[in-house]
């Protein structure tokens, strides 16, 4: 992961690690609860809505390569059963674990010569900034994790009726007579030939009437 440009230390997931001052074992906890960022969860299926409530522990440790994070996130998440569409609501608790490197030290925590030419290497690693690390990818990533991709109402949710989109849950007696569509066709065709035989009985009917007249 590239180095962010100059993290603001007011954006509420923004974290100070000068306390610790570089001192391996050192620890800092920290308890703090920030409104909820756009778009944390699963899009368009189950999430934490922009602005709730979003409380976090935390516990920082310092090591010889940056600050090890331990942490919890918890929420009340919001969403829609995917069985039978109604808006349900799930307590969210969300558990995290990341490394926070300094951007001048290597794996064993020992300052760099050179800064380091591997690109690839660097991509997936978090930075600290001046003393200062931004927890909201680790909390991103750990809410989706911790999210059901198909969430459901309750376990046992029948659904919508296939025919008619009946919630099924409210009405548990709800069916429809199932008609074979080969015997409606024939049903179709005796239904026809019905009309007309009658057609021709009513025929024959008023030929004999009119003779009887005569």
């Amino acid at each position: 992961m590239a180095l962010n440009a100059r993290l603001d230390h007011r954006n509420p997931l923004v974290f100070d690690t000068h306390e610790l001052g570089r001192r391996p074992g050192a620890l800092q906890r920290l308890t703090r609860t920030i409104d909820a960022p756009r778009d944390l969860g699963i899009q368009e299926v189950i999430g934490v809505p922009e602005g709730a409530p979003v409380e976090l522990e935390l516990r920082l440790e310092s090591v010889m390569e940056g600050v090890l994070v331990t942490g919890t996130a918890r929420a009340q998440a919001e969403g829609e059963c995917v069985r039978c569409l109604e808006p349900l609501e799930l307590a969210l608790e969300a558990d995290f674990q990341e490394m926070f490197s300094y951007p001048d030290a290597d794996d064993r925590g020992r300052p760099k010569a050179e800064p380091a030419d591997d690109a690839e290497e660097d991509e997936d690693r978090l930075f600290i900034e001046d003393g200062l690390f931004d927890l909201e990818p680790v909390l991103r990533d750990a809410v989706v994790l911790a999210l059901p991709m198909q969430p459901v109402c309750q376990e046992d949710c029948p659904g919508l009726c296939a025919q008619c989109g009946a919630r099924l849950a409210d009405d548990p007696d709800h069916h429809h007579d199932a008609v074979d569509i080969r015997w409606a066709a024939l049903q179709g065709l005796a239904g026809s030939s019905g009309d007309g035989e009658k057609d021709e009985i009513s025929g024959a009917e008023a030929g004999v009437d009119e003779k009887q007249e005569k």
